[in-house]
């Protein structure tokens, strides 16, 4: 067996276990998912201030 063959042979099997772990790829759909959660957070939190300042207006407004 040749030097080339064996350094094919061990980087063929080190690329094999670096696909199969799947460590990594846990915590970027945890950061996923809590990208997501944010977003809806932000979008909810936006829509109800806009809708909760037009009853403050809208009180204000009756009592003067």
């Amino acid at each position: 067996m040749t030097k080339l063959q064996m350094l094919c042979g061990n980087a063929g099997r080190e690329f094999s276990r670096f696909c199969a772990n799947e460590d990594g790829a846990t915590a970027i759909e945890y950061a996923l998912i809590a990208a997501g959660v944010a977003v809806t957070i932000v979008a909810t939190v936006t829509g109800l201030g806009s809708s909760v300042k037009a009853s403050f207006v809208a009180t204000s407004n009756a009592l003067n």
